[in-house]
Formats: C-alpha cells, sequence, structure tokens
C-alpha cells in the first residue's frame, strides 16, 4: 500500500485508473449527490489535489451485509476503494492482519491521525450488562466506538443497525442493541441508513467531505437529503401504473407479470424515501421494487418494528385511489379540469370588478387566458 499522504492522482495512475476512468468517476458522484454540473470542475480539482484520507472501518453486532455490499461496487471497484481513494487501513472482514497486529493498527491510526480519519461503523452497539454481548480483543463494542470515534475527523453509521439498532435492537432487544449516535451521544455522525447500505451513497459522502470539507445537507436523523430526501413512491417506475389503477392482486398473476404497482402487496414505498429507484444496485442493473418485491422501508427509522408486517397493505396513500380504474381515473381528471376552469373564471370576474374602470388586464390577453394566480385543483377522494 502507499503512503499515508500519497496524493491521489499519483495513486490512481499507479494502479492504471486514466484520467477518462477519473472525470466519469467524478460525473457519477456529481450525479448520486444532486449537485448542478457546475460542480463538476470543483469536484475534480478537490479530488486531484487530495491527499488519501485514512479510513477505518468497525464492525460490531452485524450480518456483515453492509461490508458485503461494499465489496460487490463496481463504481469504483472495492479494490480502487482500498487501494487508490482510501488509506483503508483498518476493516476486520477484508485485512490481512489479524489478532494483536490488526488491533494494533487501529490503535495507530487513532494516535497518529486523531481527528484526521473516517471511522464508518457497521452494525449496533450492545448497551445492556456493560455492552459484554459484543466484545472485540477483549474490549466492548462500547469501549471501542467511545475511544475511535470520539478521535475522529467524521463518523458514518453505514446500514440499520448502525443507525438506530436495526434488526437486533427490534422488540425485545435483549442486548439493549443502540445505534452510535445514541451509543456515544454528541459524536459528529452521518447516518446512512437501509438494509444493507448503497455504497454508491457511502462514496457520494466521502467524496463530498473531500470536496467540501463538510457533509452534506442531512435530514432530522442525520441522514443526507441527496439520498433520503425524495420519496420512493414518487420515483418509481411502476407509479404510472398506480394512478391508473392497475394493480398486483396476488404474486404471481398477470399484473405480476405485467410490472404492475405493489401497493396492494405492501409495499412501503409510498411513505418511505431513498434513492433506490435512480441509483439503484449491482451498477444500476435493478433494485427490489424493479425486480418483482415491495419496499419494506428498509431506509425508515426502525423500519424492522414501525413498518412490518412486510406484506400488509398500507392503510391510505395521499393521491387516486388504490382501487381506481382508468374509466374512474379519467372522471377525476375531467371533473378535476372543469373545477379548475370554473374557479379560474371566477377569479378573473373578481379580478375584472376589483380593476379600476377603464384599466387594461395585467399582460393582456395572454396573460388573462393563462390566468395571473395559481389554483389548486381538488385532488380525487380518499382511497377507501
Amino acid at each position: 500500500m502507499a503512503t499515508l499522504r500519497n496524493p491521489l492522482p499519483q495513486a490512481l495512475k499507479s494502479r492504471g485508473v486514466s484520467r477518462r476512468e477519473f472525470v466519469k468517476f467524478c460525473q457519477l458522484m456529481v450525479a448520486t449527490l444532486a449537485l448542478p454540473t457546475r460542480y463538476l470542475s470543483a469536484v475534480e480539482k478537490a479530488l486531484s489535489q487530495a491527499t488519501r484520507p485514512v479510513l477505518v472501518w468497525l464492525e460490531f453486532q452485524d450480518c456483515a451485509g453492509n461490508s458485503e455490499s461494499m465489496l460487490r461496487t463496481s463504481n469504483p471497484t472495492v479494490t480502487e476503494f482500498v487501494l487508490d481513494l482510501l488509506s483503508w487501513e483498518y476493516h476486520e472482514l477484508i485485512m490481512a492482519g489479524a489478532g494483536k497486529q490488526a488491533e494494533a493498527a487501529l490503535e495507530r491510526v487513532v494516535q497518529e491521525h486523531k481527528g484526521e480519519y473516517i471511522a464508518v461503523v457497521e452494525g449496533a452497539i450492545p448497551m445492556a450488562d456493560g455492552g459484554v454481548y459484543c466484545t472485540i480483543a477483549g474490549r466492548t463494542a462500547l469501549e471501542i466506538a467511545n475511544h475511535v470515534c470520539t478521535n475522529s475527523a467524521i463518523n458514518i453509521a453505514v446500514g440499520a443497525c448502525a443507525w438506530d439498532g436495526g434488526l437486533v435492537r427490534s422488540n425485545p432487544n435483549p442486548t439493549g442493541a443502540v445505534g452510535l449516535q445514541e451509543a456515544v451521544p454528541g459524536v459528529k455522525v452521518i447516518n446512512l441508513g437501509g438494509c444493507p447500505h448503497n455504497p454508491a451513497n457511502t462514496a457520494a459522502v466521502l467524496v463530498h467531505y473531500l470536496t467540501f470539507h463538510d457533509f452534506p445537507a442531512l435530514d432530522q436523523y442525520n441522514r443526507p437529503l441527496f439520498a433520503y430526501g425524495n420519496i420512493i413512491h414518487d420515483q418509481c417506475e411502476r407509479r404510472a401504473h398506480y394512478d391508473a389503477g392497475r394493480f398486483v392482486e396476488e404474486w404471481g398473476d398477470e399484473g405480476h407479470r405485467k410490472g404492475y404497482c405493489l401497493y396492494k402487496m405492501g409495499c412501503k414505498g409510498p411513505e418511505a424515501t431513498y434513492n433506490c429507484p435512480t441509483v439503484r444496485w449491482n451498477d444500476g442493473t435493478s433494485w427490489p421494487v424493479k425486480s418483482g418485491h415491495g419496499c419494506i422501508a428498509c431506509a425508515s427509522y426502525r423500519f424492522w418494528d414501525t413498518k412490518s408486517p412486510f406484506y400488509k397493505r398500507l392503510p391510505s396513500v395521499p393521491g387516486f385511489g388504490v382501487d381506481v380504474d382508468a374509466g374512474k381515473l379519467g372522471l377525476y381528471l375531467t371533473a378535476g379540469m372543469a373545477t379548475a376552469v370554473g374557479l379560474h373564471g371566477i377569479a378573473s370576474m373578481g379580478r375584472a370588478q376589483m380593476r379600476p374602470h377603464g384599466e387594461e388586464p395585467r399582460g393582456g390577453p395572454t396573460e388573462i387566458a393563462r390566468g395571473d394566480s395559481l389554483v389548486e385543483r381538488e385532488g380525487p377522494p380518499e382511497k377507501p
């Protein structure tokens, strides 16, 4: 591995990564971060001048699913992550070292790069009985998290377990498992919820940090808005089927084969936020709903408890009713248009009466034709 302060461009060149591939990666990150294209040059410049940041990856109460997710990314590949973009100094699952030597490497990073390194945490942290339900090299997960995460520059909690306790916290939670920010209050942490996390979002957060030296905009759960700011239902390629009243009624039926909406099968997309539909998985190949399974809202807070049973239909969703067919939908749209036209006529008459006698309307006939105020159309009735 190159030295810790080896400039990133030199490391990329030594690995045979071309300028073209580098720019392509920067474009991908700008798109993932939902930044305007004018920021591409800023990202390129920042990464070209950056030294390789030191990173440690901690695993606690977990299934290693988030590590597996990272290992299967190819934009960039995990090899490029390890050898080029980051100085990845500690990760139990993939590091060659073991035992005392491995733990010594972690401690060296904490001592020599205090306040500079990035800590990634995977898995929940047990709090019951002094934290004895997860120990590594004789230390509890709570001890390690306190030591490592309070001395880092930033902390990234990847996956549901590291964010809010995930599956191991679901009732009855015998180990007292919680997420990082609850176990170590006050640490600077960004939560990348999901079961597992999407490595494209993790890469984007790291690129944002290297470019702007700060986190991207966050929501109330400390999740980045670029990844968790939009409702899945509004991004879904099956949304048109929902609006037209075409639903899967039974697994394997004709609607399922034709890609109809999975709402009636328990899909939680209408109340979940994540960028799964746009970033997708496996090099942008697919995501659960496209492959035929409903969203289980795995990036939502405490989803194991709050979103189950996963195959039970949501009670109601804003928008067109779940039992609306195409004919009824047309009637709604026609009635809505008539209502809008009627309201527009009344509003126009009111404005005409309020204008002084002889004064011409603002904008002339064109503005009157399109209206100079917004009229909200009443939506269709709520779903049964």
